[in-house]
């Protein structure tokens, strides 16, 4: 049984996507031409900062739309900076990478882009200091990340938020998401389909790798960026169509985890989850446990804005094609 296991476990996987174009240390180069080397420094110890991009696919126009990629691309040379390192190129030149590359790849669904900043000498020792860097960015098509459509069921995680004193949650540093790999896993393995994660304080903090907003007594309440949670770009969106147009104020402040037990609405927001409506946690129902009336029109909104339908919102979105 013992060599049968080893087998199995020998066996090499093909990479998903051999032949799609990647953007490579400043050139483009197909998936499976890239090699990284076993002693890779990010791969030992984090010491790398993404983002994740979404481009949606529109059949009716036959177009595929970039969604914000200038506000992630800025967010992660914030994140740079916290860990010691700094992007190779302006904003500008990675959106145009980034349109190239969808554009080489002739992709007609909705797209996952990955652009990832990390530390590339191949060398034992934990630091930031006098190391190289590298960059990368691939894409793949990407549906759901959760459930966007009838609701999911969350438990609030025994694993705490990691603390700003610690490991800054305001940067998408690889390292930091052990923590949300832990969440989740105990979510889902629990029966639920996703976390959510108190700051040490006991305050609400977010998902797993999601933003929360929460409707209470017709005020939208989503935790403060003091609370350890990633200054999210869907978050900021969904803050101005709240007030645009659904006329409803919008609360930064801390939030109680009975909070949640005793509120008409709640949902999760991020770029992977999109709009994902929760109707469940803790084994208590959201309200009436259906989709909520606010957060089904908000969905809605994006939506359309996101798949370039809505000529007001046309600055979220570049087209590719």
């Amino acid at each position: 049984m013992g060599v049968e296991t080893r087998s199995k476990a020998a066996v090499k996987k093909p990479a998903a996507h051999p032949n799609t174009w990647v953007f490579f240390d400043g050139e483009f180069a197909r998936y499976n031409d890239v090699k990284l080397g076993l002693m890779t420094h990010a791969l030992h110890y984090g010491t790398a900062v993404f983002e994740g991009i979404r481009a949606y696919w529109n059949p009716k126009q036959s177009q595929l739309f970039l969604l914000e990629p200038a506000a992630h691309y800025e967010r992660m040379r914030r994140s740079a900076n916290v860990m010691r390192m700094q992007l190779p190129f302006s904003t500008e030149e990675l959106v145009n990478f980034t349109l190239d590359l969808l554009r080489r790849n002739e992709f007609k669904s909705d797209v996952y882009v990955r652009p990832l900043l990390y530390t590339s000498s191949e060398e034992i020792g934990v630091r930031l200091h006098n190391l190289d860097r590298n960059f990368f960015i691939y894409a793949i098509p990407f549906g759901k990340y959760v459930e966007v459509e009838a609701g999911i069921r969350c438990m609030v995680s025994s694993w705490r938020r990691v603390p700003d004193e610690a490991l800054p949650a305001r940067a998408k540093i690889t390292g930091s998401y052990a923590q949300a790999a832990l969440a989740k896993s105990e979510a889902v393995e629990g029966g639920f389909d996703e976390a959510i994660v108190l700051s040490m304080d006991g305050h609400v903090s977010e998902g797993s790798a999601e933003n929360l907003f929460m409707l209470k007594d017709g005020v939208f309440v989503t935790p403060p960026v003091t609370d350890d949670i990633l200054e999210g770009v869907t978050r900021q969106l969904l803050m101005k169509v709240i007030r645009d147009e659904l006329n409803l104020e919008v609360l930064e402040r801390s939030i109680d985890r009975t909070e949640l037990y005793t509120c008409d609405e709640l949902l999760l927001c991020g770029t992977g989850a999109q709009i994902s409506p929760v109707i469940e946690v803790d084994r208590r129902p959201v309200g009436d446990g259906k989709v909520g009336e606010f957060t089904q029109e908000l969905q809605n909104i994006y939506f359309n804005a996101v798949r370039g339908d809505t000529p007001k919102y046309k600055d979220w979105t570049i087209p590719v094609y």
